[in-house]
């Protein structure tokens, strides 16, 4: 009874979306806590600069990966990668948790140099892991890749969650000297606390791994992806007979894209048209919208900014779950779906550019197209994402090695495309809080 339980899909799927989780956590986790250690960090609202930079930097892991792929096929261990960088992840945090907050004087200038050694080690780890993990889901069927995303969704909810219950970014507006100033409300509890936070997720993340190494998965014919005949042949050369090992090749040649599928069946023109889709889709999710949310929401006020973050963060596995039962195969209405979802991004980006006095603002109205924008762009992307992802693991495992490589590469450009005007020529004007930021225009702020 208890083999039985320990080999169910649903407890597959469990584990599949723990493992998953790790991938992004790291760096979703960082981001929702800089209004808290940027309070304490010498380099104060610069930091997010800093980030920017050193997760750009943590893109020479995947570009090892991939680079190895190609020079030497199957002489990367992937499992092996997998186990080493999560290792490095757990690692990572627990320094983190210790000695974040200790400071070294550079060239006679206070730097937090812990925190931004180990920034860039677990930005290494999460670049990495879009060339690693999604590779190694090749071993599953296709429905386990729906729940990955799943748990990718979840990285970025559950720091959101417990950030919520630390209290970050809460403050009050006190009248002095006739004139009302802010004060921010101390956290719930401190920065190590969440750093430790991140690490048990990290480690739990790790755990799973381990398990579906180990463990051993039947897939009845009944239950497959797709009722077809002709490709359930074809899957069951390709995915089943990796499984039968209980999940765990004997080795990773047998997942090697030239004794899979055929090099030329990778480059089509849908493949290379999905792959593109999805360098764009996470290049907006990923970078380019992150970089102005707060100056699309702040104007409506901080209810509107925390709704926003967090409804869009449920949006996210949500919209992978309902993947996982409702599959797009049409290239025509995944391209509608992407140009519904850029008509919301092009929204939220007027606002951000119109940012502190965007329309509608003080008026229901304007705060609820505000939400609801970010939950449809989120949603609409995070299923557009799941169903390419799941389209190319019939392509092979070297379609999955390129679907990582285009969500770092998207990811990338969207956030190095951002940084010129939100960080140096100042393009977007942040709203000053207990402050009438558009007393001139007439606007009447809430």
């Amino acid at each position: 009874m208890a083999g039985t339980w320990w080999n169910s899909a649903a407890w597959t799927h469990v584990l599949v979306a723990l493992f998953g989780m790790g991938s992004w956590i790291s760096v979703n986790s960082l981001w929702v806590e800089l209004p808290v250690v940027v309070n304490v960090l010498p380099e104060g609202w610069n930091l997010p600069v800093y980030l920017s930079v050193l997760i750009a930097l943590g893109s020479v892991g995947p570009l090892a990966v991939t680079l190895t792929h190609h020079c030497a096929p199957g002489w990367l261990n992937e499992r092996l990668v997998i186990h080493f960088i999560q290792v490095l992840a757990v690692v990572a945090s627990i320094f983190l948790a210790i000695f974040w907050s200790q400071v070294v004087t550079v060239a006679g200038v206070p730097r937090s140099v812990p925190f931004l050694l180990l920034t860039f080690v677990l930005s290494l780890v999460c670049c990495t892991s879009s060339v690693t993990f999604l590779p190694f889901m090749f071993r599953f069927p296709p429905q386990y890749i729906r729940t990955f995303f799943v748990g990718q969704g979840l990285s970025a909810l559950f720091p959101c969650v417990v950030a919520l219950g630390q209290g970050v970014g809460k403050l009050e507006c006190k009248m002095e000297n006739d004139t009302l100033k802010p004060h921010y409300m101390e956290e719930n509890f401190p920065a190590q606390d969440f750093f430790w936070f991140l690490c048990v997720m990290l480690t739990i993340s790790a755990l799973c791994f381990l398990a579906l190494t180990r463990r051993q998965i039947s897939v009845p014919a009944s239950k497959q992806d797709s009722p077809k005949p002709e490709r359930g042949t074809a899957e069951e050369g390709e995915v089943t007979r990796p499984l039968q090992n209980g999940g765990t090749p004997e080795s990773d040649d047998q997942v090697e894209p030239e004794k899979v599928t055929p090099r030329h069946a990778l480059w089509t023109m849908r493949n290379t048209y999905l792959l593109v889709l999805l360098g764009v889709s996470n290049a907006l999710t990923n970078g380019v919208l992150p970089s102005v949310q707060s100056f699309s929401c702040l104007p409506y006020g901080t209810m509107t900014y925390h709704l926003s973050v967090v409804l869009g963060n449920i949006a996210n596995p949500l919209a992978c779950f309902v993947a996982m039962f409702v599959i797009c195969r049409s290239s025509l209405g995944l391209s509608l779906m992407s140009l519904a979802g850029a008509g919301f991004a092009t929204y939220l980006m007027v606002l951000a550019a119109l940012s502190p006095c965007p329309p509608l603002l003080g008026s229901i109205a304007g705060v609820c197209l505000v939400v609801v924008s970010w939950i449809v762009f989120t949603g609409l992307f995070s299923y557009l994402k799941v169903v390419i992802g799941t389209l190319l693991h019939e392509a092979g495992h070297a379609a999955l090695l390129w679907c990582g490589v285009f969500i770092q590469v998207g990811s990338l450009v969207g956030a190095l495309s951002m940084f010129p005007p939100v960080s140096i020529y100042q393009v977007f004007a942040r709203s000053q809080d207990c402050v009438n930021n558009c007393t001139s225009s007439g606007i009447t702020a809430s």
